[in-house]
């Protein structure tokens, strides 16, 4: 028996049968077809509003440095280079100047105190020497002439005063005598008058010759006592010329050692001019190089500790020198007990340097992320540890280990600190 279909729009007849079929809408190929298609959509729907639209960067994690911020004590301090020193070091400068006619010490020679080390000629200073002592045999000898010629000149002034005192001795016995005759009339009234007359001026001849022998004496007193005045200058100056002159030998004013001598023989020198320094090795000092930045903050007082042959040892700050130069400044730092046995001049070691008190703070390690990002912002691992994302921080002080965290982290969070310089401008790192 043969059958047969027809179709006729959406009806289905059997032909044998004349039986009309329906076709059903749902068939499996249709649901397939919008099943997909609204997973599409999803998917795309999905994308669009919960997918991850930051710039990302793919980095590897091996060749980059993680460190953990961790809560601790933040000390405030800042390690710096320092140069051992001796406690005292004496310059020695030239008082007068002259030529090196001979160098008795060379430079790192141990040397006592008046040990000679120098000698200088000045021939200038020689001459002035010789004409003062000849001023002051001059003087001397002036001074003892004027001394003779106030002695002879009182003897001569007795004798006139002796002369003159017989003198009137002799008209008063005679006046005496004419006026009781002048009265009797033996003596004539001329006679007498001419007898009273010389009386009178022999006494005031004698006023006189008083009169300038004190004069004289006053006189001679004051020649004497200038004199003496320019002869005891003198003097001094030459003792002055002396001392100059013994100077030209330079001498040690210390023990010590005599670290540098600067002049050779047959240089010149200038007065004042430094020729070497020695040092004084009872003791020794430290004297740091800092950068300008601690200016401000590096005064006499501060405290510092000294590693040396395993041990520590605690320093001050007794000095600073503000003057900045090269973008730094120096202070002197002395030990507060003992010195360290075995240290040198001329030593180079770290020093620690405590700017303030400890406290406890939130403690991010350094790292070269913050020549990049001024520690504004930095890239922060995320609980999947597959990526690192972009965060904004605030730093506060810093020490040669940490920085003090004053917002956007937590204990716990992983940053990346290396070097941010080949990642751009990135918002996520991927690993």
């Amino acid at each position: 028996m043969a059958y047969g279909l027809e179709f006729s729009g959406h009806k289905l007849f059997d032909l044998n049968m004349d039986r009309k079929i329906e076709k059903k809408f749902w068939n499996k190929k249709r649901i397939l077809m919008i099943s997909g298609g609204g997973l599409v959509a999803m998917l795309l729907l999905y994308t669009l509003i919960f997918a991850d639209h930051r710039a990302t960067l793919n980095v590897e994690k091996d060749k980059i440095t993680i460190s953990a911020v961790k809560k601790g004590t933040f000390d405030v301090y800042i390690a710096v280079t320092a140069v051992v020193m001796p406690l005292k070091t004496i310059r020695l400068d030239a008082i007068e100047g002259g030529y090196v006619s001979r160098k008795y010490l060379e430079g790192g020679s141990m040397v006592k105190e008046g040990d000679s080390i120098l000698k200088l000629d000045n021939q200038h200073m020689m001459m002035e020497f010789v004409n003062h002592e000849t001023e002051i045999y001059r003087l001397r000898n002036e001074l003892q002439n004027t001394r003779l010629n106030i002695r002879q000149q009182d003897f001569v002034m007795q004798q006139t005063i002796s002369d003159l005192d017989a003198k009137i001795d002799a008209a008063q016995d005679l006046y005496d005598r004419n006026k009781q005759l002048v009265d009797e009339k033996i003596v004539a009234r001329q006679e007498f008058n001419k007898n009273k007359i010389e009386l009178e001026g022999l006494k005031r001849q004698r006023d006189i010759q008083l009169q300038s022998q004190s004069y004289q004496r006053d006189n001679a007193r004051q020649q004497i006592t200038q004199l003496e005045g320019t002869l005891s200058r003198t003097q001094r100056n030459l003792e002055l010329m002396k001392a100059n002159l013994n100077s030209l030998i330079v001498r040690a004013p210390v023990s010590g050692q005599l670290s540098s001598i600067d002049v050779e023989v047959g240089s010149s020198i200038t007065a004042g001019q430094n020729i070497g320094q020695i040092d004084d090795l009872n003791g020794f000092k430290l004297r740091a190089d800092i950068d300008e930045h601690y200016v401000s903050q590096v005064f006499a007082g501060l405290k510092a500790t000294f590693e040396f042959d395993g041990k520590s040892y605690d320093m001050v700050v007794t000095k600073v020198y503000p003057e900045v130069k090269s973008g730094r400044f120096q202070a002197d730092m002395n030990f507060e007990k003992q010195t360290p046995e075995g240290i040198r001049r001329g030593q180079s070691t770290p020093i620690r340097l405590v700017l303030g008190k400890s406290q406890e703070a939130l403690l991010l390690p350094l790292g070269g992320f913050f020549s990049d990002t001024g520690g504004n912002w930095v890239y922060v691992v995320d609980r999947s540890g597959k990526k690192a994302v972009k965060r904004n921080i605030s730093l506060g002080r810093k020490n040669p280990l940490y920085f003090e965290v004053l917002e956007g982290l937590q204990p716990g969070d992983q940053v990346i600190t290396s070097s941010y310089e080949n990642f751009g401008n990135k918002d996520v790192l991927a690993f």
